[in-house]
């Protein structure tokens, strides 16, 4: 036992084994494990019980002896550790470790990479919030002190199950996009004119000029279809300047974009996204069990009700739904409001609703209680809105054939918030100059997305998906910042 530094001085032929893979058949073999400390617990001068953690795996390691003891004892939380043991069954499964069913008697102990004093202690950053209800008095770690030390907070097994079910949304995406003959693409961040038009966006030096930086690839994936790629995808960042301090909001988020041709209508499109979503859904309930169990042990959810194929309504036919269904919703609210305030709030909103207008854009409490009216009335909390009123869509939506007052748009929502935005776009040159002056966007500055239809253009639509709102509302959580590695908002651009 000891420290030992390693400076790549030398190879060794150590196998390692991942804590996951531990198991009760594995009884009396010998194993190399790499782990932090979790925690240790030190009785007597002979004995002393290590609780190893890797991502979401943890087990328990018992060392003996006076000097290996007291070196394990004196190890601080989060210590890495080589651990060479012999695997051994307790009679009673170890409830404190997920790994219950094994635990390592431990032959050789060496310290790689010794932790010092911690800015925050992940036994508090890990605590369920029913734990705070049993006692008030324990310590509880503010969203800022945990994003001001990121590094230690994602540590937490539900944060590496955050993040490893991240990666399986993008992991999905990807592979269902794939099979079905899209090609990845990559596009510029920094453009030369708002990429949604609007003032929500980032200018930035550029030599001796300006630069922006994009709000989205939207006229780059539809130039590529241009360009004879017919169905094409990105994942990548999307910049937004909107002072917004919301639970759902950030500057700079990931997004994932795709765009295709069609052949006939523009539903075709929506016909991929409602099976990309079933298939990201199924994917993650089939393959991230253990994930989402990790999750649910920190932040209890309910898991997403969804149909495939999902429950598809117009925007009338929803703002309909909203104001016959959603005054009983509001009114209950009301009832069990606890203050004035609170009252004088959800009145205003209850007043709101029952006289919304049928073009009215709905607000974000909208969305909510008719989130609430479709789990409510038809048991799905993955919907598509088509259908959206002119006013509300960006100057490359396709006008709908029959009523120039609304669009060939939709938005996709989850658990009552959106998720996707999307339509069908403008492939006629002359009627997309037209939208871009009416809209007061400079045509000089999207020429050449303009000219890109000039030359013989197909009939289009696609998609944006925020990839952290699909997380976070996939999960049930309740803050954006939660399924953000390094968030951004108006207030924070570190760590």
């Amino acid at each position: 036992f000891g420290n030992l530094f390693i400076q790549s001085i030398k190879r060794t032929d150590r196998t390692w084994t991942p804590v996951s893979e531990l198991t009760k058949d594995m009884k009396d073999k010998t194993v190399w494990v790499r782990a932090r400390v979790h925690n240790s617990r030190k009785q007597g001068g002979k004995l002393c019980f290590l609780t190893l953690r890797q991502d979401v795996a943890t087990v328990q390691a018992v060392v003996f002896g006076n000097e290996m003891a007291g070196f394990a004892g004196a190890l601080p939380d989060e210590s890495v550790v080589d651990v060479f043991g012999k695997i051994a069954c307790p009679d009673v499964p170890i409830a404190s470790a997920t790994m219950s069913d094994v635990e390592l008697s431990v032959e050789k102990l060496y310290c790689v990479g010794r932790s010092q004093a911690l800015p925050l202690q992940l036994a508090d950053a890990s605590r369920p919030e029913s734990e705070y209800d049993k006692d008030p008095t324990l310590v509880r770690v503010g969203q800022d002190v945990r994003l001001d030390n990121r590094v230690i907070d994602l540590r937490t097994v539900a944060n590496q199950a955050i993040f490893r079910i991240q990666s399986g949304v993008c992991t999905l995406f990807r592979e269902f996009l794939l099979k079905h003959q899209f090609q990845e693409i990559h596009t510029p961040k920094l453009i030369g004119g708002a990429s949604e038009g609007g003032a929500d966006v980032f200018r930035v030096d550029y030599f001796e000029g300006n630069a922006y930086l994009a709000q989205s690839p939207q006229l780059y994936k539809q130039m590529a279809l241009m360009t004879d790629m017919p169905r094409v995808f990105e994942i990548g960042p999307i910049f937004r300047s909107e002072k917004s301090f919301t639970h759902r909001h950030m500057t700079e988020f990931t997004g994932l974009d795709l765009e295709m041709t069609f052949k006939d209508h523009y539903h075709e499109v929506l016909e991929v996204l409602d099976g990309l979503f079933n298939h990201i859904f199924e994917g993650l309930q089939t393959r991230f069990k253990r994930e989402i169990d990790a999750v649910r042990s920190q932040y209890p959810f309910e898991d997403l009700k969804w149909k495939y194929p999902c429950k598809r309504l117009t925007f009338k036919e929803a703002v309909g739904l909203l104001r016959s269904k959603g005054p009983a919703i509001l009114q209950k609210r009301l009832e069990a409001a606890a203050d004035d305030y609170n009252r004088k709030i959800i009145q205003r909103h209850l007043d709101s609703v029952k006289a919304h207008e049928d073009e009215e854009d709905i607000s974000t409490e909208d969305e909510k209680v008719l989130g609430q009216v479709m789990l409510q009335e038809f048991g799905e909390e993955l919907y598509i809105i088509d259908k959206f009123p002119k006013d509300t869509r960006p100057f490359y939506t396709m006008p709908d054939p029959a009523d120039p007052r609304w669009t060939n748009a939709y938005d996709i929502f989850l658990r009552g918030e959106e998720i996707t935005s999307g339509a069908q776009r403008i492939h006629d040159p002359k009627m997309l100059a037209e939208r871009v002056e009416a809209m007061g966007i400079p045509l000089e500055s999207i020429q050449p997305y303009v000219d890109a239809f000039k030359y013989g253009s197909y009939p289009h639509a696609g998609a944006g998906i925020g990839m952290e709102r699909v997380v976070m509302l996939f999960l049930n959580l309740n803050n954006i910042r939660k399924t953000s590695m390094f968030p951004r908002d108006p207030k924070r651009l570190t760590p």
